[in-house]
This record gives structure tokens, sequence and C-alpha cells, in this order.
């Protein structure tokens, strides 16, 4: 049985099981469709998921946070660091650090998940990289431009078998040949077909 099968069975025995989209996408600018992105997600009663941080990230919290009215949250998974970790490994006591990256979770992020993964960008595909749960904890995906960290996140979609939709403007390609999204409305019908297999969008 696949990852995808699983995660399938799953989802049709869970009670009342909310529906989660994942915005993956620059840490550093937004793109233009940030906000429409982020208030169609609102008005279609799913929650927000995104990796907490500045850029893509925070805009489309924003502007989910913002749409009234809404039956959503807005989650964000919080990267760190944790100086003492190895201690922490082998349950001997002393002094522990825990260090997000500043800005983290951006003040949009109504339920933050604070993680002991670090590794992002060129290192997202790691066992260390919290892109694994931004990615399996979604039933869908909205890719908005971004970089290495984006590419990783939509790669590990693909190996997970989790639907991925491109949006915006990707300058350097959509990548791994992912389906971009021409409208809006693309993007609604994506999100209605994913978190609602079977439903008319």
């Amino acid at each position: 049985m696949t990852l995808l099968n699983v995660k399938r069975r799953l989802d049709a025995n869970a009670r009342g099981r909310r529906h989660v989209v994942t915005v993956i996408g620059s840490g550093r600018s937004a793109d233009p469709r940030c906000a429409e992105v982020g208030r169609l997600i609102a008005t279609l009663g799913f929650d927000l998921l995104t990796g907490a941080g500045r850029g893509v990230m925070e805009a489309v919290s924003r502007a989910f946070y913002e749409t009234s009215p809404r039956e959503g949250v807005v989650i964000g998974i919080v990267p760190a660091q944790v100086q003492g970790i190895e201690r922490l490994e082998q349950r001997a006591s002393g002094d522990v650090v825990y260090e997000p990256p500043p800005g983290y979770p951006n003040e949009w992020v109504e339920l933050a998940i604070y993680t002991h993964l670090p590794d992002s960008g060129p290192e997202g595909t790691l066992r260390s990289s919290r892109n694994h749960i931004n990615v399996l904890s979604a039933d869908a995906i909205v890719a908005l431009p971004g970089g290495e960290g984006t590419e990783s996140e939509a790669w590990l979609a693909l190996q997970y078998g989790v639907s991925i939709v491109a949006y915006g403007d990707h300058r350097d390609g959509v990548p791994h040949g992912i389906t971009r999204a021409r409208s809006l409305a693309d993007v609604r019908q994506f999100l209605s077909g994913a978190c609602h297999p079977g439903a008319k969008p």
C-alpha cells in the first residue's frame, strides 16, 4: 500500500477532520497574488498552513486572517535551532536554548507548531526540515513563486503524492513541471477537487 493510499484510508475514517491547504513560496518577497489566494482559501472554509515566516507566508496569512467571515485558522510550522539537542536525545540534564529564526512566527499565525527542525532552502528535503510537515499535513498545496525551499517542498509533494498546483509569476519556470493554474478560478477548482474529491467545484 502506498503512502497516498494510507493517507486516503485514514482521511476516510476521520470524523469531522478539517481540510488544510498549505501555501508555499518565497520567504523574502510576496507575489502580487498572495492576497487573493489567502482570501480564497478562507472563503472556502479551509485551514491555512504555511512555514510561519515572511514573504509569501506572511502575505497569504494576513489576507486569510483578515477575511471575514471565515471558519479556518492560520497554522504556522516554525523551524528552529536547538542548542543542546544532543543532551535531550541522551536524556541528560543541562541548558537547552530554543531559537526560532527572527520574525518566526509572523504576527498572523494563530496556531504555531514549534519544531526542532532547522533546515530549509537547499536542505529542505532533509529529515531535519519542517518541509516534510508542511507537505504531509496538507490536503492540497498551492505553490507561489519562491526559491530553493519552495522547490524542495514541491518535490516532496510529488514524492508523497500530495496534490499541488503552481500559481503566480514563476519566472524561472514551474518547479518539477507541476500543473500551473492560469487564474484564481483555476485555483478554486483545484482546491475544491483536492479537498472534496467527487464534489462539483
